[in-house]
């Protein structure tokens, strides 16, 4: 190899490959604020050997004295020239070379020459039998047991992996990257330099050292330390997609702002730049170059540059003198300006305890006020039950006397109430029809079931249904049980009202009544009306029987449709009780009262006619409302009576 001469490169033509591109930063500028992330390929937990590579023999390539430098990798590429493959011309079967079908200088012999003077091209030789390749010994193995190898293979060769990296000076770790788990190539984030100071971001050397944790380790354990000099890094493109080589085992990558860089353990696995990349070199065209003139003007002003680099030190000596010379004045004037933050810091903090204390005093004041006021209210309210309390200590002593006067006067009330039912049955009398079963008549006019209307004429139903809401609506009055079905007793033309729900009616309906309440109003008189409206009237009259006998008596009604014989059971009960009935009481208004009257009729006592204006008032009359001239409100008949019967006997 030293005797071969090298020879100088060809000139560049328009078909020679572009070339590679070069890295942007300078060896020189390479500094750790350029380094962006750090990646690992190729990991391996066995340690290697540098004593043998695997694939290579050991002869004296293997020697480290035998190294391949790059020049002398690049003198090697230069001097070989691209050739053809020699399986066209060295595949030649053992016949020929054994029958001595090539001549002593190579030529073929005369047997190998076709007619037209060419060499015939040998054959390639079939072999009798082909050579059976290799398989696995676990080739008939189960899918399972295949997936179990191969997880097992590649569990050995993966491991937990972070780095640290040091620098010099330094005893922690300047960056710890994150865990990366379970791989073979690893990419870790990028490197976060901002808890460095410029003294670190500046250094161009540094101390990379991996750690590992296999599924067989208990602990981390360093799997190599790597010291290296950014300068030193060889470059390998933009990206590691635009590099196609075979990188080493745990080979380090680093990604710097203008590529990817690595460091080779061994010259050997350096890959140089091809023969292309040198084009730009091997030009054989004169460039031009700088003047003498041009060179003087560089030499000036290099002695210049220089002449102001030593005057800035010489400035900068003098000012470091200057500064030792008066660095007690300076620290005392710092020890000022120190006394002087201190102490505005001082009454800045007095200023705020003073108001902070103004704060608290004030609202211990307002504290003291709401506690005064409080002892105030606890006194009034102390008081208050004191008076209660004496008021209840008295009440209590005639609480058996008020209980046994309110047991009078409910015994009272219950009579009264009895004796007004009587009188109500003897007004509206409610008997049975002769062999018939529940049959009754209302006044001696037959009234059927609900079940049953058209068995009398419309004139009879309307009126029996009449004399049943008048003598209804008087019952709940005096027995203070609201009916949730308002009636308006008007003898043969009664109505009812239901404000809870409202009947779906077709749009002609709705048109023939005025207002909401009027469509709410249901007659009690078959006559002139929807059979519909009627049959509904009917069955809200007997809702309220039915309400009047649960809410006030507790008693179940069997069938609602039974309107007298339910009439005639809450009369029956209503009446029901001990002893005799009460006497009505004589009094109220002398006018009302008639002259010469023998014995005190119950007509024109004060009860009597009480409970006559209160069921006028009780079913909603108005004032407005007038029948031939004579008012029909309570009061208003009241006054009327009164000026009547003034005229008559006056």
């Amino acid at each position: 190899m030293a005797s071969s001469s090298i020879r100088p490169p060809p000139a560049p033509t328009a078909t020679a490959p572009e070339r590679r591109d070069r890295s942007w930063l300078l060896p020189s500028n390479r500094k750790l604020r350029n380094l962006v992330s750090i990646s690992l390929r190729n990991l391996s937990l066995a340690p290697t050997s540098p004593e043998r590579i695997r694939a290579k023999a050991r002869d004296d390539d293997a020697v480290p004295q035998s190294l391949k430098s790059p020049a002398k990798l690049v003198a090697l590429q230069e001097q070989h020239a691209l050739g053809h493959s020699k399986s066209s011309s060295d595949l030649r079967s053992a016949a020929e070379d054994a029958d001595g079908g090539v001549a002593n200088d190579g030529s073929p012999t005369n047997g190998q020459v076709e007619q037209n003077g060419a060499p015939r091209t040998p054959s390639r030789p079939t072999l009798g039998r082909l050579r059976r390749g290799s398989t696995l010994e676990w080739a008939n193995a189960t899918p399972q047991r295949r997936q179990e190898k191969l997880q097992n293979v590649t569990g050995d060769r993966m491991a937990d992996v972070f780095f640290s990296v040091h620098v010099a000076g330094v005893k922690e770790p300047v960056y710890v990257s994150e865990v990366v788990e379970r791989t073979m190539n690893l990419t870790f984030r990028h490197v976060d330099w901002s808890p460095c100071g410029p003294g670190i971001m500046r250094l161009d050397s540094l101390t990379l050292k991996f750690w590992i944790k296999s599924a067989k380790m208990d602990d981390w354990r360093e799997l190599f330390e790597l010291n290296l000099s950014l300068p030193g890094l060889q470059y390998l493109g933009k990206s590691l997609d635009q590099y196609h080589h075979a990188l080493p085992r745990n080979a380090v990558v680093f990604h710097l702002t203008d590529g990817v860089y690595t460091a080779f353990q061994s010259l050997s696995d350096y890959a140089p730049p091809g023969a292309a990349s040198l084009s730009r070199t091997s030009t054989t065209k004169v460039l031009s170059t700088s003047s003498f003139d041009t060179l003087l003007r560089l030499s000036k002003l290099d002695e210049s540059i220089q002449d102001a680099l030593q005057t800035r030190n010489k400035i900068a000596a003098d000012l470091e003198a200057l500064l030792e010379a008066n660095k007690t004045v300076l620290a005392e004037r710092d020890q000022v300006a120190e006394a002087g933050d201190r102490l505005k810091t001082i009454d800045y903090a007095k200023k705020t305890v003073h108001r902070q204390l103004e704060k608290a005093r004030k609202q211990q004041e307002e504290k003291r006020a709401a506690l005064n006021s409080r002892r105030d209210l606890m006194k009034q309210d102390s008081e208050h039950r004191n008076a209660e309390l004496s008021h209840m200590r008295q009440s209590r002593l005639e609480l058996p006397s008020l209980r046994d006067e309110h047991e009078v006067k409910k015994k009272s009330i219950q009579n009264q109430r009895r004796r007004v039912c009587e009188d109500l049955q003897k007004i509206y009398p409610v008997q049975p029809v002769a062999d018939k079963s529940l049959a009754f008549t209302i006044r001696d006019i037959h009234l059927p079931n609900a079940e049953d209307l058209d068995a009398e004429p419309p004139d009879k139903i309307a009126t029996a249904f009449g004399f049943v809401a008048h003598a209804l609506l008087l019952l709940s009055f005096y027995m203070n049980q609201p009916l949730p079905y308002p009636v308006n007793p008007r003898s043969s033309t009664s109505t009812i009202e239901d404000p809870i729900s409202l009947l779906k009616t077709t749009s002609s309906t709705t048109q023939s009544y005025k207002d909401d309440k009027a469509l709410r109003t249901y007659p009690l008189f078959p006559k002139g009306v929807p059979r519909f409206r009627f049959e509904y009237g009917v069955f809200l009259l007997n809702k309220d029987i039915q309400v009047l006998l649960e809410t006030a008596y507790n008693i179940r009604v069997l069938d609602i449709r039974q309107t007298l014989p339910n009439l005639k059971y809450l009369l029956y009960v209503a009446t029901a009780g001990e002893g005799e009935l009460p006497a009505r009481k004589a009094g109220g208004i002398r006018g009302l009262m008639r002259s010469g009257t023998p014995d005190f009729c119950r007509t024109d006592s004060q009860d009597s006619a009480a409970s006559g204006f209160s069921g006028l008032l009780w079913h909603g009359g108005s004032k407005e409302n007038t029948i031939n001239g004579k008012p029909k409100g309570a009061v208003d008949s009241l006054k009327w009576n009164i000026d009547h019967r003034t005229r008559r006997f006056g």
